[in-house]
């Protein structure tokens, strides 16, 4: 599958088969996720990979976005002390949700290649995510990836390309 495909053929997952998804290929998502663009070449994400059930049953306690019943997920979360030491707090502040969203792209960019459904999710109770991954104070939870075998794969809604990019300055 080439880039074109991949992106044009890649969907929000919300229906998952009970299957398993092997560690390895977890892993391997992981690894694309660290191969995303970061500011100033920082890599400050870190990814907690959540598979044991019970813990995945209270995620989607704490997570109404988690739709679905995907086996695994993927925490993109950002040491956020490492990233002000790097970058200074402001532009940490500013850049470190959009290097988690590049990564969170390479992941689910990975897991369509590799026959797997994925669906980003941004509403979480992101104290309580803190606690269940048990992480510090610094390591902030900013995006989950659910990961899983699509049971059903949705069509892709309409998209618009005339009349949204404008080339040298904007007009109507």
């Amino acid at each position: 599958m080439d880039v074109r495909e991949a992106i044009r053929t890649r969907r929000s997952v919300r229906r998952y088969s009970d299957a398993a998804v092997d560690i390895q290929v977890l892993h391997r998502l992981v690894e694309a996720g660290c191969w995303a663009p970061t500011a100033d070449n920082a890599q400050t994400w870190r990814f907690v990979v959540v598979t044991d059930a019970a813990r995945m049953s209270k995620l989607r306690m704490i997570a109404p976005g988690f739709i679905g019943r995907a086996p695994a997920a993927i925490a993109v979360c950002q040491d956020m002390a490492e990233a002000e030491r790097r970058l200074g707090a402001a532009d940490a502040m500013a850049l470190a949700p959009m290097d988690s969203a590049m990564a969170a792209l390479n992941i689910m960019l990975e897991a369509h290649a590799e026959g797997l459904g994925t669906c980003v999710v941004a509403s979480f109770n992101r104290d309580a995510l803190q606690k269940l991954l048990r992480l510090p104070e610094h390591v902030v939870p900013l995006l989950l990836v659910a990961v899983g075998y699509a049971k059903a794969t949705p069509s892709a809604p309409p998209r618009e390309v005339d009349g949204v990019c404008y080339f040298e300055e904007y007009h109507e």
